[in-house]
């Protein structure tokens, strides 16, 4: 509120001292003429007196009521008030206790008041803005000198004539202190030091100056003149000393300008993608400008075997600039260099790295070199590793040629079932190209490349299986684990393990939509294995991970991977069961196999269809057409004698899907004239449209058994519920189990076998998806049974051996 009333009551003689100080520091009373500058500062004159005595009468103190009210009146109820009140009517009982109790509350809720001075609505013409954009125009662009020379001309104009001819117009002299720009510091204005004040200046700074009377001189001992203008002399400081001019004299203290200081933090965890993370912190009295890090081959440290025998090929250090912030202080840096590495030739090989920063003057600190291993990718697959061991080889040294065209015949020999037709041409190519003589440079590089991209693609993936690429997935986080990679390298197998399992139970979702028949359903219990909890363990996985506890995880990943397993067996052993080898679910079954056969043979048609492309050949029949053709005959043919065992001929839905599956045939034989006919493309669009018939004719098909028993269930209902119940994964007892189980009582054993009389069948792999409890949890208990039967000393010798052994071990 003082803030309010000061505001509302001199905001005009604000502005008036804001615009008067603006003209003299911009100079302009000079561009006014002598006549009129003593009319116009009396003028201004008056109006700051008008406007101070304006102000005066309008201001009023702010009173403690006047605080109190403007707070009350902030909150519902005025609570303030209502506190100093008193009851004129009844007394102060409990009513009015409770009043004040409330009133107290709602003042605890008081906040404070923002301030508005209301200046907008007082100044239409927003005049104060005026004023504020002209003092800060003023203090940027203006100087102290302007100010003096207004002065000075007012003066002149006030005085007398025989006064103002012995008033002195301007300074006789103006000199300068610019520190260099790395420092940072600002330009010092002579002229305005108050007298006997000495003066710091950073080593390297320029003095200059500007005479404006011919017998003023300049006489200096700190440093090197810059300039040989009499009018204008000029020097730079590099030592303590004194300048006097024109009868002033400043003492000068030159600081000196230390090297600057570099050190490297901690050694980088290795990085999945094999980049190279390295902190760093540097710092400079004045400012670091540059800093770079030099990387060298530490070939003290190599282990030289095998490719690395031989002297290697020199190569140039590697220098990679530090980066720096853009602006701001550089006095202290702290900072962060990330670079990809993963392809140099010194990747997985020692080296050693050393900092180097550099201030303005050049001056250089150096940090002491440290010893690593330099980041850089690693590979689990094991043909895709020893790719990456030739290229590091002929990267060494062009001599290890024929040694790496021994070892590439070696690993591609026999390539079926493991290398891809195109990828192993690639590699055959590579074999003639190290044993056709001397590589040169440009063909070393080049065949590096190659063997870099297909190292890749055997790690990363390709494969259109989904089964295939989760089980790869599976096998290098283990093997990843024991090695004991790195948490980042771990959690990009942890992430591609999700997503190829993502996809393997989206294939199983695909496919159990077209086949309603429980794919999911585990073997005799009738539990379900929803996504959800597949989830949930993987989440469990990551977590016992993250926690360092590696035995564990390993050992739930091996359960995941049994309970994954289980389930794929579990769909080939359900095929044909529940309706007879000849009903509805065997011929599900058989076209289910049809169509993923359809689909293989769509691929290996685009394949071809690749192949022909870059071989410039497209348009002609290739050495697959009449092998694709055949099978695509035999395929047909199957799909002919499923169609005359399809179940529900004369219902809607198995009419339905009998007219798709002809569909699918007419498709797959106009597949099979294209294919002998060299017409891949042609082919590929028939196969697409017998897939999409077969497709349709399985959803037929699928909502005829579904509506079949769904009246089954309904003639049955105390089936149905039992079914129900087991779709939900209840681990309570069932009707009909075997042992009579006694309510609460669980229907797994402590190693998540079934108690149903068939304790040699592990349930669903050993997972969540029991719906009883977390593997964690079940380890944990099986751990504490463990203990607790191994301390009972009325079990034998044999059994307490036994269980001894199994605590050692885990």
């Amino acid at each position: 509120m003082w803030w309010e009333r000061v505001a509302r009551s001199f905001w005009p003689l604000a502005t008036l001292l804001a615009l008067v100080l603006a003209c003299f520091a911009l100079d302009l009373v000079s561009a006014v003429p002598a006549g009129w500058l003593l009319w116009l500062a009396g003028g201004v004159s008056l109006a700051v007196i008008a406007a101070a005595i304006w102000g005066g009468l309008r201001f009023r103190p702010v009173r403690r009521a006047e605080v109190v009210a403007r707070l009350d009146g902030t909150l519902p109820g005025r609570p303030l008030a209502a506190l100093s009140d008193r009851a004129a009517v009844g007394g102060e009982g409990a009513l009015w206790q409770a009043h004040l109790a409330q009133m107290r509350q709602v003042a605890l809720a008081a906040r404070p008041v923002r301030p508005d001075a209301e200046l907008a609505r007082r100044d239409p013409f927003a005049l104060r803005l005026v004023g504020l954009v002209a003092l800060a125009m003023a203090v940027i662009f203006g100087g102290v000198s302007e100010i003096g020379r207004g002065v000075a001309a007012l003066a002149s104009t006030a005085a007398p004539p025989e006064i103002a001819a012995t008033l002195p117009i301007g300074p006789s002299w103006e000199g300068w202190a610019e520190p260099p720009a790395y420092t940072r510091r600002p330009t010092i204005y002579l002229n305005a030091l108050p007298e006997g004040e000495r003066m710091e200046l950073p080593k390297g700074s320029r003095v200059t100056f500007r005479l404006y009377d011919e017998a003023a001189e300049v006489v200096q001992d700190i440093g090197p003149a810059l300039s040989e203008e009499a009018q204008a002399p000029g020097f730079r400081a590099e030592n303590s000393g004194r300048i006097e001019v024109a009868g002033r004299g400043f003492d000068v203290t030159v600081l000196p300008d230390l090297p600057p200081v570099i050190r490297a933090g901690a050694l980088s965890e290795r990085r999945a993608d094999g980049r190279m993370v390295q902190d760093y912190r540097a710092s400079d009295d004045h400012g670091v400008m540059r800093a770079v890090a030099r990387i060298a081959l530490d070939l003290e440290a190599v282990d030289r075997r095998f490719g690395l025998a031989i002297d290697p090929e020199p190569r140039e250090a590697v220098e990679l600039p530090l980066p720096m912030p853009r602006g701001g202080d550089r006095k202290q840096v702290r900072g962060q260099l990330v670079r990809d590495l993963s392809r140099h030739p010194w990747a997985n090989l020692p080296v050693s790295l050393t900092l180097r920063a550099e201030d303005g003057i050049e001056q250089v600190g150096t940090a002491p070199p440290i010893r690593a291993v330099l980041p850089g990718r690693r590979f689990f697959q094991p043909l895709a590793a020893a790719l990456i061991e030739m290229r590091r080889d002929l990267l060494w040294s062009r001599g290890n040629a024929g040694r790496s065209a021994e070892i590439l015949r070696a690993v591609t020999w026999q390539p079926e079932g493991f290398v891809e037709p195109r990828l192993y041409g690639e590699l055959r190519g590579a074999v003639g190209l190290l044993e056709g003589g001397d590589l040169t440079i440009k063909q070393r590089d080049e065949l590096a490349e190659a063997l870099w991209r297909a190292a890749i693609e055997l790690e990363d993936g390709g494969l259109s299986d989904a089964l295939e690429r989760m089980q790869q997935a599976q096998q290098k986080l283990s093997e990843a684990i024991r090695n004991g990679a790195s948490k980042d390298e771990i959690q990009r197998l942890m992430d591609e393990l999700k997503e190829a399992t993502d996809d393997y139970t989206r294939m199983l979702a695909e496919q159990s939509e077209a086949d309603p028949s429980e794919r999911f359903t585990r073997q005799k219990s009738n539990q379900i294995v929803t996504a959800d909890q597949i989830q949930e363990m993987m989440d469990e996985i990551q977590r016992l991970m993250n926690e360092g506890r590696m035995a564990e995880a390993q050992e739930l990943l091996e359960q995941f991977n049994r309970m994954m397993e289980n389930l794929r067996i579990r769909e080939v052993e359900g095929e044909g069961r529940g309706f007879g080898e000849g009903g509805q679910n065997g011929s599900m079954n058989r076209l289910a196999d049809s169509l993923r056969e359809q689909q293989r043979l769509s691929d290996e048609a685009f394949r071809d269809l690749q192949e022909q492309f870059n071989q410039g050949q497209s348009g002609q029949p290739s050495e697959n057409s009449d092998d694709l053709a055949d099978r695509q005959r035999q395929l047909r043919e199957e799909l002919g004698q499923q169609r005359g065992l399809l179940p529900g001929q004369g219902s809607t839905g198995g009419d339905e899907a009998g007219r798709q599956l002809d569909e699918a045939g007419r498709a797959m034989e106009q597949a099979e004239e294209a294919l002998r006919q060299g017409d891949m493309s042609g082919a590929m669009q028939k196969q697409a449209d017998a897939i999409q018939s077969m497709r349709e004719g399985m959803r037929a098909l699928g909502d005829m058994m579904m509506d079949q028993r769904q009246g089954e269930a309904g003639r049955d209902g105390e089936q149905a519920g039992e079914a129900e119940e087991g779709q939900r994964g209840l681990a309570g007892p069932r009707s009909g189990s075997p042992q009579g189980q006694r309510d609460g009582e669980t229907a797994f054993d402590p190693l998540g076998r079934s108690r149903d009389g068939n304790g040699n069948i592990i349930a669903g792999g050993d997972t969540i998806g029991d719906g009883v409890v977390d593997p964690a949890r079940r380890a944990r208990d099986l751990l504490d049974e463990i203990r607790r039967r191994s301390g009972q000393r009325d079990r034998s010798e044999d059994e307490r051996g036994y269980l001894d052994r199994l605590l050692d071990r885990f």
